[in-house]
């Protein structure tokens, strides 16, 4: 029985028209509109405090804007009785003390639970050094790629990671989601799950072109994509329960990084079937291109 085949690579030129659309909208929103920057880059101090009961947001707000805190976000922290007062620009070491003093005159059962304090030259620090450890990281699977492989798999491995990071960024940008340390982490975590599952499909590719020496690579490319099709999505659909139920009940600590891996994973997921592949055949892949190249034998000359 013949098995039934995807035609993924006939799709090819409207998948990377889509591919194309998303970069550029994503680029569009970056340059206009920006991300919102967590405290960790931008400076400012995290205050959380905890009530006996759980209050009324709206109210905190309202007496923090009356007392002349103007820029504040306010927010449950796990259970509704802990409260994340963010604001940001604020440098002052003793403003978790002044927070706390002026919720006091609303009501009593507060304390203070943290108060940490990030400066704008650190956060300006961590941002610099978060985009060079990421572009340090797509050097790096270059390398390995050319290595492993060859230079056009490289090439196209790490276009598919940078099109996946350059997406969930614009989703950031889009949706106005805080961009902190914890996001920074996700997408670095991304890059390692995409490059998994673009090296699984790089690899089936390979062995396909040692064996399949008849048949063109757009056809070749296919089969090899839907003969790691069911590892794909076992790998990705697992992935994302666990991401759902984190996004869904892992609280507003790691709300923000679950939503980025959620996020990553299915751009991940989709560059590994189309992009990669698509840029390989982008490239003129053929089969000459994985034979390596015959040392010259150089002959002993007798006296």
């Amino acid at each position: 029985m013949k098995q039934f085949t995807i035609p993924f690579m006939g799709m090819r030129k409207p998948i990377a028209l889509l591919s194309i659309v998303l970069v550029l909208l994503s680029f569009a929103t970056l340059a206009f509109k920006g991300l919102e920057f967590g405290l960790d880059f931008t400076g400012g101090t995290l205050v959380e405090v905890g009530y006996d009961t759980a209050p009324e947001l709206d109210q905190i707000r309202s007496v923090l804007n009356a007392n002349g805190y103007d820029d504040v976000i306010v927010q449950t922290f796990g259970a509704d009785t802990d409260i994340v007062v963010r604001m940001a620009n604020s440098f002052t070491p003793t403003l978790g003390d002044e927070v706390l003093a002026t919720l006091k005159f609303d009501r009593a059962d507060v304390e203070l639970l943290r108060s940490e304090y990030v400066g704008a030259q650190v956060g300006e620090e961590l941002r610099e050094q978060g985009g060079l450890g990421m572009l340090l990281a797509l050097v790096i699977v270059m390398v390995y790629v050319a290595v492993r492989f060859q230079f056009k798999f490289s090439v196209a491995a790490v276009v598919a990671l940078a099109h996946d990071v350059i997406i969930t960024l614009g989703i950031f940008s889009i949706f106005g989601r805080e961009f902190d340390l914890t996001v920074l982490a996700a997408l670095l975590a991304v890059i390692g799950y995409s490059l998994n599952d673009t090296i699984v499909v790089c690899d089936r590719i390979r062995e396909n072109f040692r064996i399949m020496r008849e048949i063109e690579p757009v056809e070749l490319i296919n089969q090899s994509i839907n003969q790691t099709l069911g590892r794909t999505l076992i790998t990705s659909l697992t992935t994302i329960f666990v991401l759902v139920v984190l996004f869904v009940f892992g609280g507003e600590a790691i709300h923000n990084f679950s939503f980025a891996l959620l996020v990553g994973v299915v751009i991940g997921t989709y560059s590994s079937v189309f992009v990669a592949a698509n840029l390989l055949l982008a490239q003129n892949i053929t089969q000459e291109d994985l034979i390596p190249t015959p040392k010259e034998e150089v002959e002993d000359e007798l006296p």
